[in-house]
């Protein structure tokens, strides 16, 4: 049998495939006045957050606990907030535009735009630093965060 390849770094797709996601506003994200209820903006932040990890190549499972799996090393949210420029409504597509930016060997953060019919609707932040599960002190950050924050770089 040949040797197993050596692991290498995932496969880096055009940077509008994992750096700019899509998606529609929903019925059930609006407010009795059909305008997009304004906590649905962090959300949509994790969830953007979420698939560019996946879509770069980052496997769920080595950032975000399972059942029955603890990792070494979690990455809180230590910092949110959102600006609302323009209202959502029911039926609006959105093009979400991650920027994310390593701000030391611990710590990074990505910046959200919403956009509308290449307008600008709403902006997030979301920061996050990497702590040890055990200790709960401050560790660097995982391999594949790493990875995933110098390529947005080498992306802009």
């Amino acid at each position: 049998m040949p040797p197993a390849e050596p692991a290498s770094s995932p496969p880096v797709a055009r940077r509008d495939d994992w750096l700019l996601l899509c998606r529609t506003v929903r019925f059930g994200e609006t407010d009795a006045a059909g305008v997009m209820h304004f906590h649905q903006l962090l959300h949509w932040c994790h969830v953007a957050y979420e698939e560019s990890l996946e879509r770069f190549g980052v496997a769920s499972d080595t950032v975000f606990p399972t059942p029955g799996r603890t990792l070494a090393v979690a990455l809180p949210i230590v910092h949110a907030s959102a600006d609302y420029l323009r209202p959502l409504v029911c039926g609006d597509p959105l093009a979400i535009e991650l920027q994310p930016r390593p701000l030391d060997g611990s710590s990074f953060e990505v910046r959200y735009r919403f956009c509308r019919e290449g307008i600008e609707a709403a902006r997030g932040l979301t920061r996050h630093v990497a702590i040890e599960t055990a200790s709960r002190r401050r560790t660097t950050l995982p391999d594949a965060i790493s990875q995933w924050l110098g390529a947005s770089q080498a992306a802009a």
